[in-house]
């Protein structure tokens, strides 16, 4: 199934009602990444409110997660509307 990438923070809500697999989760990091770009974030910001301990997921899985939004921010095409 293809997902488009979410915009806002309701259509990253609703990836919650699909089964999580592998597109589910590199769709919503895609839209994480695209939605910090839209409010002007850097990926050290995005980056470092990942990497700040959370009680979510162990550091090793922040540390994962955070490498992660650093090779999307680094694929994915800046959108016309993207300041950064």
């Amino acid at each position: 199934m293809d997902y488009s990438i979410p915009a806002n923070t309701e259509e990253m809500l609703a990836l919650k009602n699909s089964a999580v697999n592998e597109e589910v989760i590199a769709t919503a990091i895609a839209g994480v990444v695209q939605m910090a770009r839209q409010q002007g974030q850097s990926i050290e910001d995005l980056s470092e409110s990942i990497l700040h301990d959370d009680r979510v997921f162990d550091p090793e899985r922040r540390k994962w997660l955070s490498q992660m939004i650093i090779q999307a921010w680094n694929i994915l095409p800046l959108q016309k509307d993207d300041s950064v």
